[in-house]
């Protein structure tokens, strides 16, 4: 029964999410932690936090982390086939249907509406990861400082995350 409900869980999620792996993450926290209570909102930033340094996908990465906390290695390969199955159902759909009306203005108009929506969905994403983890004095020190040096000069993400949680080390 639970690989069925993984599947089902980030088949959803995968399905009516838009804009790639961090725009899902507001959907997977409200499926993830709030509706099947698989894990806690804590637990789901430790697993967000290992997804992200982990190489590939942060969705797939999370999806296979879940699955694999609920139901071992078949829950992964469940809740990692749930959430990349509606991405390549669509894409399918959407290539050929691209390619027969490429010119047509519908087309372009529906594709030029989503694009702000992807926007908001990272922004929320953003938001609500920040809002936990950000928490006190020295923990907005660090963020304001590495959004800074992101924003002002052109030092490598990987380069300021690492930097960011050494100096993380050494405070906490």
């Amino acid at each position: 029964m639970i690989l069925l409900r993984l599947l089902a869980s980030f088949f959803t999620v995968g399905f009516f999410s838009y804009g790639g792996g961090y725009a899902m993450i507001p959907l997977f926290e409200r499926e993830i932690v709030q509706r099947q209570q698989w894990l806690s909102a804590r637990e789901f930033l430790d697993i967000l936090a290992i997804a992200e340094i982990t190489p590939g996908p942060i969705a797939i990465n999370s999806a296979t982390f879940v699955g694999y906390r609920m139901a071992g290695v078949l829950g992964s390969i469940m809740a990692t086939l749930g959430v990349v199955l509606p991405s390549l159902l669509v894409i399918g759909v959407l290539s050929f249907l691209y390619i027969k009306y490429q010119g047509a203005p519908p087309l372009k108009a529906a594709f030029a509406a989503i694009r702000p929506l992807v926007v908001v969905l990272i922004l929320m994403a953003a938001i609500n990861i920040g809002t936990r983890t950000i928490y006190d004095t020295y923990s907005t020190i660090v963020a304001a400082t590495a959004l800074l040096l992101m924003l002002k000069t052109r030092i490598n993400p990987i380069l300021l995350l690492v930097l960011s949680g050494v100096v993380g080390v050494i405070i906490f």
